[in-house]
């Protein structure tokens, strides 16, 4: 395959991270990856363990003159989120991503690019082969399933890391490190339903164009869901016509504002257009309040081969009163941080089985009563349409803490190497650090990483120029740990 990425600087670190784009490694799917890690563990003479679970930990001494420094854990996630643009042929199981350098970016040609987190991994794969970088005993740990609920870091074996401070590399933002997260858990809902045979015309209406985005970072963009959108839609036909709802399947991941949706329905042959007209009426409607945060959203409709079945009457007015009723988006905002989300709910997926719809939602706080607050209203709502809740998934919010020399050195490093004040901040999304405080102690912790770009969709982008500051700012903080 074509070097895509082979005279971008630092060389290491591209190389590294092309390696990765050819490697399938979906949350759930990293067996390959972890096998790559391991490899290359070996090839550098690098001890290593490889847990059960798939986590891997690389260990490399201190140089010269670091013997007596601090342990540093550098941590990053192997998975990726697998989306796609719908028109686009791509199979996460076996195809290599296909890159292309876009001037100062690093995209795809429709899918996730994988940044989040592979330029953490690539990263600390440089500074592991590397013989000339200056720095104290590291530990590199890489885990799997974060995007689906840090299940790696759930997993990860307490006795097999150490360390004084833990350097987390997720974060996407350049000039800005993190010292405080969200804590989350997944609210899946099952709710069955009872069918009928069906004997109108069958339609498939969609809700397509949606930008989407991260259920954490970008809830506060005032982004349209297409499940939340489908919902009013859905309840909108009801007050108009009678119609049958066979299925309803929306959104990609939990962790994803849902970019697209579709209902299967069908009508009497002869309120078709009425049926069109209402669409065009919710088009309109959906255009003017989303005008500015989501210009580009369309209602489609299409003729399809009928369906035999649909869902009883009661079943779908409990499902549309559920889907309606869950709350979405930003909850509360932080009195302590200004501008920061403090909770937040992201419907994430919808999916119509054999006799059962599957609702998954993301819930994301930095407080845990509000957090707990949002789990109760969403199994209240349950409880009243008679769907059954569960909870996956939990992780514990990552609490900022007043005295942080890893914090302090960076904040002095990047005020040397660059002239600019280093931002500190908080994020809404969840990271690992808060579980790893479980795991590994209490210890000093960070958050960096370089600039990337509507991470979890099919437009994710890397900066080329912001990844070698970073990666050149994590080698001189790295020097000065002693």
């Amino acid at each position: 395959m074509k070097n895509v990425l082979g005279n971008l600087k630092p060389n290491d670190v591209f190389t590294y991270f092309e390696e990765l784009t050819r490697i399938p490694r979906g949350s759930g799917n990293e067996g390959e990856v972890s096998d790559y890690l391991v490899e290359f563990a070996k090839k550098n003479n690098l001890e290593y363990i490889q847990e059960e679970c798939k986590n891997v930990i690389i260990k490399k001494s201190a140089t010269k003159g670091y013997e007596n420094g601090k342990r540093v854990i550098l941590q990053g996630h192997m998975d990726i989120v697998c989306a796609k643009n719908e028109d686009y042929e791509f199979d996460f199981e076996k195809d290599p991503i296909e890159l292309v350098i876009d001037g100062d970016f690093i995209r795809t040609k429709g899918t996730t690019l994988g940044a989040d987190n592979g330029i953490a991994v690539a990263m600390s794969m440089a500074i592991l082969a590397s013989n000339e970088i200056e720095h104290p005993e590291i530990s590199a740990l890489f885990t799997i399933s974060e995007e689906t609920g840090m299940d790696g870091a759930l997993l990860l074996n307490s006795e097999s890391i150490k360390g004084d401070l833990l350097i987390n590399i997720d974060s996407e933002e350049e000039g800005t490190v993190l010292s405080s997260c969200a804590g989350g858990v997944n609210s899946n809902i099952h709710m069955s339903y009872d069918k009928v045979k069906n004997d109108k015309e069958t339609y498939e209406i969609s809700i397509k164009g949606l930008i989407g985005g991260h259920s954490g970072i970008e809830i506060n963009k005032n982004r349209a869901s297409a499940i939340k959108l489908m919902g009013r839609l859905l309840r909108k036909i009801d007050n108009k016509m009678d119609y049958n709802l066979s299925s309803i399947n929306g959104g990609e991941k939990m962790n994803a504002i849902p970019k697209r949706c579709s209902a299967i329905i069908s009508i009497n042959d002869n309120e078709i257009k009425v049926l069109e007209n209402l669409l065009n009426e919710m088009q309109n409607v959906f255009s003017s309040e989303f005008e500015i945060s989501d210009p580009e959203i369309k209602i489609y409709i299409k003729k399809i081969e009928n369906e035999e079945f649909y869902i009883n009457e009661n079943d779908k007015n409990r499902l549309i009163s559920l889907i309606r009723l869950i709350p979405q988006g930003v909850q509360t905002m932080s009195s302590k941080m200004v501008g920061l989300v403090e909770s937040s709910n992201n419907l994430g997926v919808i999916e119509t089985k054999e006799n059962e719809i599957y609702i998954i939602n993301a819930i994301r706080s930095s407080v845990k009563s509000l957090k707990d607050e949002i789990i109760n209203r969403i199994k209240e709502i349950s409880d009243l349409v008679k769907a059954t809740n569960c909870l996956e998934a939990d992780y514990p919010e990552w609490e900022y803490k007043i005295d942080s020399p890893i914090r302090d050195l960076m904040i002095e490093r990047y005020k040397t190497l660059y002239n600019k004040e280093l931002k500190v901040d908080a994020i809404h999304a969840g990271l690992e650090c808060g579980l790893l405080k479980e795991k590994v102690g209490d210890i000093d912790m960070i958050s960096m990483g370089p600039n990337i770009y509507d991470v979890h969709t099919p437009d994710e982008h890397l900066s080329i120029s912001s990844t070698e500051r970073v990666y050149n700012f994590l080698v001189e903080v790295l020097k000065e740990i002693k």
